[in-house]
């Protein structure tokens, strides 16, 4: 428990109101609870804050006057959830020690304070640093470094000599015939990096695959060999990147977005939902593809016209042609 003063110094809050209230956990504004926080983040949800039962709201100025129970203040509410969510949920972290079930084969080098849960493998020639935590039944392979105060959770395997991953998609074609690449480079990731479930990242062919500090990928995300993600980018569900390509720092990627290879986004660039991104982009922005849910026999129609598209331009193009010469004819 803890008190709304409490959180207000913690996270840097203007309080409004009751300080002494006693703040036991968090909730949405339309089923919050006496004892709960709540927050306003999106105007959406603004009608539901005249009627909250929460003891307190965090959000922006603008929205005070409407409040009718103590407020935490802030420019970036939602942020300021995250942060009080934090204290009042904190991580349950694993006891130092392995496991009974747990393999650690001669010649792996374990740091202090490191957890390995039942059924692991740390296979020889690996490295744990200080403070590392392994779920149950993790598998880290030889020559691979995890750093300090990685966590890795349930059935997370780290191939050899690669810090996260499976080989890149390398693949030759010879007489019909496709020979595998041998993929030689790693996978290097930076601090504070978050990697949701059943994501992949390749290893390099020859370079290494790079994942700055602070990067953020949910679930289901693809990524290729040799991709460089820039520090601070998001990146949400079921994305696929394609080999070789660069994203800059401070990017964020909507759920089911594709990115061609060997294309460079520069910083500060945002994708949205269901885009296919084909060319590189040399310009911070939004940046959208696709086509917007419609009615059926609409999208039909429109698609009709889309295959025409290519004759329209044709005999648009002639039209403005004779139209130009019959100008100039009359201007002669």
């Amino acid at each position: 428990m803890y008190t709304l003063e409490e959180l207000a110094r913690a996270t840097g809050a203007a309080l409004h109101g009751d300080g002494a209230c006693a703040i036991l956990g968090v909730a949405t504004l339309q089923h919050a609870r006496p004892g709960t926080i709540s927050f306003l983040a999106n105007p959406k949800y603004r009608r539901y804050l005249a009627t909250t039962r929460a003891s307190a709201v965090i959000l922006g100025a603008d929205a005070l006057p409407a409040c009718p129970v103590s407020a935490l203040v802030t420019g970036n509410p939602y942020a300021t959830y995250a942060r009080i969510a934090g204290i009042l949920y904190p991580e349950s972290l694993r006891p130092p020690g392995i496991a009974a079930s747990a393999t650690v084969e001669r010649g792996a080098a374990v740091g202090a304070g490191v957890s390995i849960a039942a059924n692991c493998l740390v296979e020889a020639g690996a490295a744990l640093e200080d403070g590392v935590s392994l779920g149950p039944g993790c598998v880290v392979g030889r020559g691979t470094r995890i750093g300090e105060g990685t966590r890795l959770l349930a059935n997370v395997t780290v191939c050899h000599n690669v810090l996260i991953g499976s080989d890149g998609f390398g693949i030759a074609k010879e007489d019909g015939r496709w020979i595998k690449v041998p993929q030689l480079g790693g996978v290097r990731i930076g601090d504070d990096v978050e990697i949701g479930a059943n994501t992949t990242i390749d290893r390099g062919a020859i370079d290494d695959t790079v994942i700055e500090d602070g990067v953020k990928l949910d679930n289901q995300v693809q990524v290729a060999h040799n991709v460089h993600i820039g520090a601070h980018t998001a990146i949400a569900g079921c994305v696929g990147i394609a080999g070789s390509t660069r994203i800059g720092r401070h990017c964020t990627v909507g759920g089911a977005a594709g990115i061609l290879g060997h294309l460079e986004l520069v910083d500060d660039v945002h994708i949205t939902a269901l885009s296919l991104v084909t060319k590189s982009i040399s310009e911070p922005g939004i940046y959208s593809s696709g086509t917007p849910l419609q009615p059926n026999q609409q999208w039909r129609r429109n698609f009709a016209r889309f295959r025409q598209l290519d004759d329209m331009a044709r005999r648009l193009n002639e039209l403005e042609a004779r139209v130009t010469g019959a100008g100039a004819d009359k201007a002669g």
